[in-house]
């Protein structure tokens, strides 16, 4: 059975993963019966938005415990995460992501990455093993294999697709429902949310998305 691991920021489009983004994924990778395993960090997360207001809330929240209201409260510690059990992994989006993971926005030039989510990019790089980069987190694939020059999409965001490019990788353009290849580093990316107007449209793009994330699987 195709082992694949989707890691979460915590829940909430503002401030962890976006919901529609990771439930769409949950969907694809079940019909195709993959075991799904879920990680997150158990640290805070950056901040904690209001999603009515769009606020900051002074309570701390924890990204973990956050994710496991997505996983049904099935969810280990990133720490825990192997890649030589894992045939790939998956980011959904969600300013989680980056918010909660680096620092990118605050100092794009030290992202100051979570050192456990680098490990866990680098280590299924080198396995030469396939991640899947869904709406905004191929910025964060960009900043961590930048050196590898990673062929990558975020839709048509240019400030974004800069930030991309200022870390090493490629940026290139796709429409909401199809997919960016990068057949040297395995890396497939789709824009989600960066460009979708509804959860259809964003089924669209993360369907191709699986769909390839699979066939590489069945290839290793």
């Amino acid at each position: 059975m195709t082992s694949i691991a989707i890691i979460l920021s915590g829940c909430g489009v503002n401030d962890g993963t976006e919901i529609h983004e990771a439930v769409i994924t949950m969907l694809c990778l079940d019909k195709k019966n993959a075991h799904i395993s879920y990680f997150a960090p158990d640290i805070n997360q950056s901040s904690v938005i209001d999603h009515i207001s769009h606020s900051i809330m002074s309570e701390p929240r924890n990204i973990k415990t956050e994710s496991a209201r997505i996983s049904r409260g099935n969810i280990k510690d990133i720490k825990e995460a192997d890649p030589e059990k894992l045939d790939a992994v998956i980011f959904p989006g969600g300013a989680g992501v980056i918010k909660n993971f680096s620092k990118i926005f605050q100092n794009p030039k030290n992202p100051d990455i979570n050192s456990d989510i680098s490990k866990l990019v680098s280590d299924m790089h080198s396995h030469k093993k396939p991640v899947g980069a869904i709406c905004i987190s191929p910025l964060l694939v960009a900043a961590i294999l930048g050196k590898f020059q990673p062929l990558l999409t975020i839709g048509n965001d240019i400030n974004t697709a800069k930030m991309i490019e200022d870390f090493g990788g490629i940026h290139q353009k796709c429409n909401f429902d199809s997919i960016v290849f990068d057949e040297k580093n395995l890396i497939v990316s789709t824009p989600a949310y960066m460009l979708s107007k509804g959860p259809a449209q964003v089924y669209e793009g993360i369907s191709k998305l699986v769909e390839k994330i699979f066939e590489l699987c069945q290839k290793n």
